[in-house]
């Protein structure tokens, strides 16, 4: 029986000075369409997490993260019933330029409190409980 194959995929919590947690949405035509989701990306080959993530945030977002500030919250392995999802999540609070949706996704800002009630993929539901149960934000 062959081993499943999971697609290594970093993403970040990104707090602004406000506290806020940045989301963006998921367009319609990609896998999970719609939903909302903490930006991110895949690992290339012989890639690290951090660097991946650094890659992934100014190619979609226009920010640089700073890489000494950047912590990990957790890993989350999903499998969906078309992909496995291997998901290492990053806590980002500091980064230099304002956030832009560079490939036509629509971002937003939001308090932790509003992001139960907003839809998003299954795999994300892990981070959701991390950052309710315990003060993941920096200034906790």
């Amino acid at each position: 029986m062959a081993e499943a194959i999971w697609i290594h995929v970093v993403a970040a919590v990104i707090y602004n000075r406000r506290h806020q947690i940045l989301l963006a949405q998921r367009p319609l035509d990609k896998h999970q369409g719609g939903k909302w989701e903490f930006p991110g990306g895949k690992v290339e080959p012989n890639e690290s997490a951090k660097n991946a993530l650094q890659r992934e945030l100014l190619e979609e977002l226009g920010i640089e993260a700073e890489p000494t500030s950047m912590q990990p919250l957790l890993e989350i392995k999903h499998a969906y019933s078309d992909k496995n999802i291997w998901l290492d999540v990053w806590i980002v609070d500091q980064f230099q330029y304002e956030p832009i949706g560079r490939e036509g996704q629509t971002i937003a800002w939001f308090e932790l409190a509003q992001l139960q009630d907003l839809d998003f993929p299954a795999a994300n539901l892990s981070i959701l409980q991390k950052l309710n149960s315990s003060s993941s934000s920096p200034n906790g």
